[in-house]
């Protein structure tokens, strides 16, 4: 079974030192593209972006996500710029609407969430251009702006625009403004189904065609030889993401009674002991529904259904082995 396009997800369960030999073998073995996540108050994605974007030469370097709340979309696009620099027409920029509890304990208040992605979007497309920018929207307030370049090119830079959507309406803004999608993990292949109709919706709103969206998804993968021990290394992510990202334990349609138990026991910061303890509430036949667990046969033949449901380049979170995992689906 071959996988055209294929890109390594790397989160804060390896060094950074790590994660930069990983990205490097990922390069070796033929992916296209190592994306760094930032998710809870754990690690910054720029500062390993620029890792891995230094110690390679051809790998894209992917945010999978930023928030678009904390940064002011002038530094979001003067660091883009920079990457840039380091890496030309190799960083991606992969903006989300970030979620609740987390943003509010830090003082956001993400009103009209897909007001503020819009004029975000809207502002970086244009500073990449390298053009002065005016835009005064009900968020965002620059004027007469524009991205400096001392040393390096002087010209319009492309930085693809990714918005991380989860809920629905914000798929459809993202088939309206997006260069493409980072579709969500501790999903099931089926609920790309929703997805796809509603990505069309706004691309069609805006005379596009879906070919013009780019789709990458991002998979949780665990993969063993031995089947117990790769489903017990994704059951501890989902335990951990089940009690803290709701919006996760919504898409992926996890029982509600079983969810409040979880979050009974798991607080936040969570504990190790928490997790264990949580864990047998999430059964083996739920962890295979939405990850790619398993031996090396069953990840790639799950990592396919997703592939099947429209999503262009599975983005692969290797939990346990990642060099098995990058060799299970090199090219």
């Amino acid at each position: 079974m071959a996988i055209d396009r294929v890109a390594l997800y790397l989160q804060d369960k390896h060094p950074i030192r790590e994660g930069m030999e990983l990205a490097k073998y990922a390069e070796d073995r033929g992916f296209e593209a190592v994306w760094q996540a930032e998710s809870r108050l754990v690690r910054d994605a720029i500062v390993p972006m620029a890792a891995f974007a230094a110690v390679t030469d051809k790998i894209k370097v992917g945010s999978g996500v930023i928030n678009n709340w904390t940064r002011n979309p002038a530094i979001i696009a003067a660091t883009f710029l920079t990457l840039d620099d380091l890496a030309p027409n190799r960083a991606i920029c992969g903006i989300g609407a970030w979620w609740d509890p987390l943003a509010s304990q830090v003082g956001i208040n993400r009103a009209r969430p897909l007001r503020a992605m819009r004029e975000v979007v809207e502002v970086c497309r244009q500073l990449f251009t390298l053009e002065p920018v005016t835009y005064e929207g009900e968020f965002v307030h620059v004027k007469d702006i524009q991205l400096d370049v001392v040393h390096g090119r002087r010209e319009p830079r492309n930085v693809p625009l990714m918005i991380g959507a989860t809920g629905m309406k914000m798929m459809e803004l993202t088939g309206e403004i997006a260069d493409g999608i980072v579709l969500n993990y501790c999903v099931p292949p089926e609920y790309n189904d929703e997805a796809m109709k509603h990505l069309k919706v706004g691309a069609d709103k805006a005379g596009r065609s879906m070919d013009e969206i780019d789709r990458p998804q991002l998979v949780v993968c665990s993969v063993h030889e031995d089947r117990k021990t790769a489903l017990d290394g994704a059951r501890e992510l989902l335990t951990q993401y089940l009690a803290q990202q709701p919006h996760i334990a919504k898409a992926s349609k996890f029982d509600p009674e079983r969810l409040k138990e979880i979050q009974s026991i798991i607080g936040w910061p969570a504990t190790k002991e928490q997790i264990q303890k949580a864990m047998p509430l999430v059964p083996d036949d739920f962890v295979q529904h939405i990850t790619a667990s398993g031996t090396p046969e069953e990840v790639r033949a799950k990592v396919q259904e997703y592939i099947d449901k429209g999503a262009t380049c599975p983005i692969l979170y290797p939990l346990g082995d990642a060099k098995l995992m990058i060799d299970t689906f090199a090219k």
